[in-house]
């Protein structure tokens, strides 16, 4: 589940970032897409190369299972904490495809001042297309290496196919059958599962730590069944339970400061408006 959970939402994002790419590429711009979705489709292929490259590096690394677990848990977890925090949001997602959209329009326009450079054109949105994409597979790639060195690559890769097949249906449901689709429900969605992920994710990467010797426990007269360790990954210690807390408190938390300030923001700008018309 959290695998395939995982895959749905990075490629879902994938599916937006390219749909924004591609969204004005209609009528006589209509050539322009292939470059992109050639790019799309190799960035894909690298991101399985990826996959099996960190698997050889991490067989190849000079530790015990449980210390390569510790830390490929806690780097995940630091990734999906800052993917997840709202401040970084508007840079990490919003200017990107902005980025991508500058850098797009900017290549269109070469190609349409400057005569014999389709073929410049060309590798740069094909490159455009691979970044866009390759970032999110680099993503799901890192993600799933804490999941797969805990369950093993079977588990792991059912959970990326069903990720994979719920992405190829809205891929399709947009650029085959040009369905508007609610995306934005559909990232909140993910969002709020994704935040339950992150709290077992913290859960287990603790547990691991204090296995692994990084970490003390500090055992808590709480009834909690065995079966919440199991599913949720909530054990009856200080350490495992407050760093759970303070995953979701700074989740949460970011999103309600970044939502005082941007309803902040336009009363700022309102009262300097008017206070410039009154100057003048």
């Amino acid at each position: 589940m959290n695998a395939g959970l995982l895959v749905f939402r990075e490629g879902l994002e994938a599916i937006l970032v390219m749909a924004a790419l591609t969204a004005s590429l209609v009528g006589g711009n209509g050539s322009y897409r292939r470059p992109i979705a050639l790019g799309a489709g190799l960035a894909f292929l690298a991101s399985i190369v990826t996959w099996f490259a960190a698997i050889g590096l991490l067989s190849n690394v000079n530790a015990s299972q449980l210390h390569i677990q510790a830390a490929t848990g806690l780097l995940a977890i630091v990734v999906l904490l800052v993917i997840m925090n709202w401040f970084f949001h508007k840079i990490y997602w919003t200017g990107w495809i902005k980025m991508h959209n500058a850098k797009r329009r900017s290549l269109m326009q070469d190609d349409a001042n400057q005569s014999g450079e389709k073929n410049r054109t060309a590798t740069g949105l094909l490159l455009l297309g691979f970044t866009a994409m390759y970032r999110e597979g680099f993503e799901v790639v890192l993600f799933l290496q804490s999941l797969r060195l805990r369950s093993g690559s079977g588990v792991v890769g059912q959970g990326v196919a069903i990720g994979l097949l719920f992405t190829a249906i809205v891929g399709v449901l947009t650029f085959v059958l040009h369905h508007k689709l609610p995306y934005k429900k559909m990232l909140i969605l993910t969002g709020v599962l994704l935040a339950g992920v992150l709290v077992v994710m913290v859960g287990e990467s603790v547990q691991e730590m204090q296995l692994a010797g990084w970490l003390s426990t500090t055992p808590i007269a709480l009834p909690i069944p065995s079966w919440m360790g199991l599913w949720f990954a909530i054990f009856p210690n200080i350490e495992s339970l407050a760093a759970q807390a303070f995953a979701g408190v700074f989740v949460v938390g970011s999103y309600f400061v970044a939502e005082h300030f941007r309803l902040k923001r336009p009363l700022r700008e309102g009262t300097a408006t008017r206070l410039s018309a009154d100057g003048a």
